[in-house]
């Protein structure tokens, strides 16, 4: 007898369940931080996805259990190296493992990943595996930092960067450690490894969930894309591809990581310019752009710079077509791309963001231009 599938069971086309992805380097408090997300009511139909290196794996111990959660464990191995095998095949038992009826019993899941974790990986099989692209679609990555010996983390794990860099949120832990200068330095520094993404306090561990859901383009409930949220480029330094600079603009977040995200709307700095080789910026390219030069162009930085490329998004106005399409990409990966059903505003300006590992704005838009200037008219 064929098993139902428990995703295909409700209607003819189900909306892929979103996934959130919780990292953060080792002791920054990411299973302190688990334990008060799934206390709370919008995950109370989360399926927690716990991953530890080792053959002992003892933070499931730790995990608030109920009846309204589910729990699978991986414990064969770091989730970033078994990820074509481990990974896939407990996303898809769960189909099965956690239904009744051939009714899923979640909503939504959240990966918790070993401190060691590079989330590429894991973002790289939601967005390609065939299996897994058209059931889970990537939400958000969260990433832990312990606010004091964060900057100790960062200088020594480059694997910290990364993740920091990559988060869509980050929640900064253990505050009562350390002085409010240790602080700043740190929100400083991450103004240079991630400006857009919003820093919020995790006092003991707490966080209001909807702070850390629905971070991606499209939220569970199908509502229209937030493109403006998502892509945040006002975060960035966004120069024209045919103009001048645009200033750097805040967030408008006050300095406070107790209430709100934790931004200096007073300190002004370069993000293009600190220790961790990390870039972040965003480009505009006001004429619709042709389909073979963007094709070449996605081509060519993936063959040279694919893997220094952490995080790529953009909204592109390609020629002949009136609807947008969107992009999204984390090192060599893309995405498939998504036509949205219609631009967000009036602006029809190609936009694009980025975040890379040592690979700055001046390569990204020589190359774009290079190949543009090159296309036939």
């Amino acid at each position: 007898m064929t098993q139902q599938d428990p995703f295909l069971s409700a209607d003819s086309a189900p909306s892929p369940i979103p996934v959130t992805l919780l990292t953060g380097f080792l002791g920054s408090g990411k299973t302190t931080v688990l334990n008060q997300l799934v206390r709370q009511p919008e995950l109370a139909d989360a399926l927690v996805i716990i991953n530890e290196f080792g053959e002992m794996a003892l933070d499931h111990m730790l995990v608030a259990h109920s009846t309204e959660n589910l729990l699978m464990e991986m414990s064969s191995g770091c989730v970033c190296c078994s990820i074509r095998g481990d990974l896939v095949k407990t996303l898809l038992d769960i189909t099965w493992r956690f239904a009744r009826g051939g009714q899923r019993q979640f909503g939504r899941v959240l990966i918790e990943t070993t401190g060691l974790a590079d989330p590429a990986p894991i973002i790289h099989t939601l967005m390609t595996d065939p299996r897994i692209a058209r059931r889970y679609r990537l939400d958000g990555i969260v990433a832990t930092l312990d606010l004091a010996t964060g900057m100790n983390t960062l200088d020594q794990h480059p694997e910290a960067v990364k993740q920091a860099a990559m988060a869509d949120a980050l929640l900064l832990t253990k505050a009562d450690l350390t002085t409010d200068t240790q602080c700043a330095v740190l929100l400083r520094r991450l103004d240079g490894i991630n400006p857009a993404a919003p820093r919020w306090e995790a006092r003991n561990g707490e966080i209001a969930a909807q702070k850390v859901l629905n971070l991606g383009l499209f939220t569970a409930e199908g509502k229209a894309p937030d493109v403006a949220r998502w892509l945040s480029e006002e975060s960035y330094a966004a120069p024209s591809l045919h103009g001048h600079a645009h200033e750097h603009q805040d967030h408008g977040h006050d300095h406070d990581v107790h209430d709100h995200p934790a931004h200096d709307p007073h300190h002004h700095h370069d993000v293009n310019r600190h220790d961790d080789k990390i870039r972040a910026f965003c480009f505009t390219v006001e004429q619709p752009i042709p389909e073979q030069t963007l094709e070449d162009w996605l081509e060519l930085l993936m063959s040279f710079v694919g893997g220094r490329i952490l995080r790529v998004k953009g909204i592109l106005n390609v020629e002949g077509n009136a609807q947008p399409l969107v992009l999204h990409g984390v090192q060599h990966i893309f995405h498939p791309p998504t036509t949205l059903p219609a631009w967000p505003s009036e602006d029809r300006r190609s936009r694009l963001v980025f975040i890379t590992h040592g690979v700055g704005r001046d390569v990204i838009e020589k190359t774009f231009r290079a190949l543009a200037e090159g296309a036939p008219a």
